[in-house]
């Protein structure tokens, strides 16, 4: 069996130890814990700034460093096991345990605990953060980081209470803007949408469309007209991935648009078929 290079970190000069046995490589490392210290992170396929984003990593994502050289870092986040190339100024050491997980589509970081500060950074949806305590100013509450920055609590969960309505959270990301390789309420492709909403509902799933339609949930039969889905059901084409609003509508991050957006199933159907066919399979958790 071929092993996935998305998946797994390995090259001819270099591997993962984990890997060893399994492929070939002239020096196997052990990753090196570290953390995504940027609000979110492009994840490129090759040590270059012009090369082509493949996915995001978001504030609080776990990873291990294979490689650290000429400004660029070889790692692999651990929540979905997705490897690239990251700025090496995009890490750091793991200091706190994350407590707390952002549940707003975006959300700013104050210097303190005053939404009348000017905000030094903003963090999407999926972004895990350590709260300290809590601090209350003029009706409004704030959690506190271990800088003394604040956020909005209403905007914050504790990482262990999670929804169980992945199509809720879906749609706060209505009309949030389509980008290539996004996964964060700043920015979003149609397998980060699916992604970051199974998140949110304590699911970690894999990032790219063929993996998920290989491996969420099982796969149904739809009827010829697709009259037996309902809300919640994932529908992959090859190349683009969704999900059901209701029983009729699809919300998905459209390239057709260039947004998160409700459409009318058959209308997609009609409309993709002519650039990429037919659905290629139904998925219900």
């Amino acid at each position: 069996m071929t092993l996935d290079k998305r998946l797994n970190a390995f090259r001819p000069d270099l591997a993962d130890e984990s890997l060893r046995g399994q492929v070939e490589a002239e020096h196997f490392v052990q990753g090196k814990p570290m953390r995504i210290a940027d609000p979110v992170v492009d994840v490129r396929g090759a040590a270059r700034g012009d090369a082509g984003v493949t996915t995001q990593f978001l504030f609080g994502d776990d990873v291990l460093v294979f490689e650290d050289s000429n400004g660029w870092c070889w790692v692999q986040n651990e929540r979905d096991g997705y490897v690239g190339y990251v700025v090496d100024t995009a890490l750091d050491k793991r200091y706190d345990e994350p407590t707390h997980i952002v549940i707003a589509p975006r959300t700013f970081v104050y210097p303190g605990s005053d939404l009348k500060f000017p905000p030094t950074n903003a963090l999407s949806m999926g972004s895990l953060v350590t709260i300290k305590g809590g601090e209350e100013r003029r009706g409004t509450l704030y959690g506190i980081l271990p800088s003394g920055e604040a956020i909005i609590a209403k905007h914050l969960v504790p990482i262990d209470e999670v929804t169980d309505d992945h199509v809720a959270v879906a749609e706060t990301l209505m009309h949030t803007p389509y980008l290539w390789g996004g996964v964060s309420g700043f920015g979003i492709d149609c397998s980060g949408l699916v992604q970051l909403s199974l998140l949110m509902t304590g699911q970690s799933v894999l990032r790219d469309s063929d993996m998920q339609a290989d491996t969420i949930g099982d796969a149904i039969e739809p009827d010829a007209h697709y009259n037996n889905l309902k809300r919640g059901d994932f529908v992959f084409w090859k190349g683009h991935a969704a999900m059901m609003a209701s029983h009729s509508m699809l919300l998905h991050a459209s390239g057709h648009t260039m947004s998160v957006t409700l459409e009318p199933l058959h209308d997609a159907i009609e409309r993709i078929a002519y650039l990429y066919g037919k659905p290629t399979v139904v998925r219900r958790l």
